[in-house]
């Protein structure tokens, strides 16, 4: 061969050579596609998107279900309606709110009528008297009481069941914390009654069933007015709940006032172990 076209033939090898490197170059450069499923009736409707021109709200997806110690996931779009301490009967409210589910004495041990006019409330709690009892609570359509001991179904159904359980006379569910969430608001508050209308629909208090149909719209949650004032619901709307375990209810509002709230009891508790120490270390 002779010495040019032996060159040229080498040039135009390299040539090649390079131009395989820049394709491999240009194909790593370009962004990487991730494939999104998408549930359709059309099996062609599987699409692919470019991950980078989705944009994710943060807590967007990890808000429908437990998050890292949580156990409970999301109620969502419930129907929520107002009671109190002490409401007369009406035509959607056919039961007198003065004894509850699991306190008989539920309006007495109060301290009296838990006034819902925003008039005649300041705090979160009514004017004329500083509430015995937690001002945040709900309600929720089920009791694990029966006329003696418990349901039957309680200890499967119930969640915490053998973890809480007292004996045959005390409620498991009673006293519970709930994370009530509207909009970008989230209220804490204690179940103490059982309701609206039903006391024995487990299948959505810890299933995945919807609240069943009903007088008032289909409401799947009642709340006093101290949660309603918090989160600045009307009459009847629409809020998220879930149970939360105790340690995940910061302070607030709802740690302030009550007999029966767990932040009230441990700071008490905390208050006597140090007056008692001190008092050790006086003598």
């Amino acid at each position: 061969m002779k010495p040019g076209k032996f060159t040229h033939a080498i040039a135009v090898l390299l040539s090649s050579i390079s131009s395989l490197f820049g394709h491999g170059a240009t194909s790593k450069a370009e962004p990487a596609k991730t494939s999104f499923s998408k549930r359709s009736e059309k099996p062609a409707d599987d699409r692919r998107l470019d991950a980078t021109s989705v944009a994710f709200t943060p807590g967007q997806l990890a808000a429908d279900r437990p998050q890292p110690g949580q156990r409970y996931p999301w109620k969502k779009d419930i129907v929520t309606t107002i009671f109190w301490i002490g409401e007369k009967p009406s035509g959607n409210n056919p039961v007198p709110n003065r004894v509850s589910s699991w306190d008989k004495q539920w309006a007495q041990n109060y301290g009296g009528i838990d006034e819902p006019d925003p008039a005649r409330r300041s705090n979160y709690i009514p004017v004329k008297f500083t509430p015995q009892l937690n001002p945040f609570y709900c309600a929720l359509p089920y009791n694990d009481k029966a006329r003696e001991g418990h349901r039957p179904e309680a200890p499967r159904v119930v969640p915490w069941f053998r973890a809480t359980y007292q004996g045959p006379a005390v409620s498991t569910c009673k006293d519970r914390w709930v994370a009530i969430r509207k909009g970008n608001r989230v209220a804490y508050a204690q179940w103490e009654d059982a309701g609206p209308f039903r006391t024995d629909h487990w299948q959505y208090v810890f299933g995945s069933d919807r609240p069943k149909p009903n007088l008032n719209k289909g409401a799947g949650l009642d709340v006093s007015p101290a949660v309603r004032d918090y989160l600045g619901l009307k009459p009847t709307d629409v809020t998220d709940w879930q149970f939360v375990d105790f340690s995940e209810v910061p302070r607030g509002p709802w740690s302030t006032h009550g007999e029966n709230n767990t932040f009230v009891i441990n700071d008490r508790r905390k208050g006597k172990a140090l007056a008692e120490r001190l008092g050790t270390i006086a003598h």
